[in-house]
């Protein structure tokens, strides 16, 4: 397991914080439960302990919080109407939406990676391409700066 970098961050726990938070997002979009019922559900899980609570907490309050928001900011990069996406890729996409305009501490680069990443994992087969498309095209508008930014 990788260590924590200077600034404290443990990427390794962040990524198990996404990973945790697409099936809290996941569930909360079926369910229609407030999200503070579902972060006292998924907070009590064990595997929780390995995962960074605190940003866990903030994406999914993030995601809440700017749902509509962020879903009309996808609007011009999708092929269809956001509710019409499938659930798990959409979730995906709000959660990465939600790091892209608001956790701009977190580089884009890594954003759209890890959304990948879940999306290889929990989404459907060829649902990774989809959300790659649709988040290169959205940080090329969110994050123009960044990413014109030499590396």
């Amino acid at each position: 397991m990788a260590a924590p970098r200077k600034d404290g961050i443990d990427l390794a726990a962040r990524s198990r914080s996404r990973r945790r938070a697409l099936q809290a997002v996941y569930a909360w979009q079926l369910s229609g439960n407030s999200m503070k019922s579902v972060i006292a559900q998924f907070s009590q899980e064990q595997e929780m302990e390995i995962a960074d609570l605190a940003y866990f907490e903030d994406l999914l309050l993030g995601v809440e919080k700017h749902t509509a928001e962020i879903d009309a900011k996808y609007a011009p990069y999708l092929d269809r109407e956001v509710s019409a996406v499938d659930p798990i890729e959409r979730a995906i996409l709000r959660i990465a939406g939600y790091e892209l305009l608001y956790r701009i501490d977190v580089p884009y680069r890594v954003v759209i990676n890890e959304a990948i990443e879940v999306s290889k994992r929990f989404g459907a087969e060829h649902g990774h391409t989809y959300i790659n498309g649709v988040l290169d095209k959205a940080a090329a508008a969110w994050r123009a700066q960044e990413r014109s930014a030499p590396r």
